[in-house]
């Protein structure tokens, strides 16, 4: 998956809103005000949602050890960073982002939900 297919598909979800808060090289893909997706431009990556908490999103980084790291500052709350260009199928990687979007959606209170 290209970066480009990568931000359009975060983008595309339901009440996404795209942010950059730290400057230009990283994108962070939100719902609700909070993020889904941190999106290093430069480095290619992805941080996503992979679990309540880091032991739970462990299982991601034993399946794919080289391309799938905690990430830092957030990885114990289940946040991992994906390398774009990597071993992880298109598949899972999607199927991470949608984990990562819905899971945020879910804290949400009620009345920042997308409809």
């Amino acid at each position: 998956m290209t970066l480009d297919e990568l931000i359009a598909y975060c983008a595309g979800k339901p009440g996404a809103e795209e942010t950059y808060p730290w400057g230009d090289a990283e994108l962070v893909c939100k719902v609700g005000g909070k993020a889904f997706a941190f999106i290093g431009l430069d480095s290619h990556t992805v941080g996503l949602k992979c679990g309540a908490d880091a032991e739970a999103a462990a299982p991601w980084r034993e399946r794919f050890p080289e391309d799938i790291t905690v990430s830092g500052y957030v990885g114990r709350y289940g946040w991992n960073t994906i390398a774009l260009k990597g071993s992880v199928p298109d598949d899972d990687l999607l199927e991470l982002v949608d984990g990562s979007y819905e899971a945020v959606v879910a804290r949400l209170p009620k009345r920042k939900r997308p409809a």
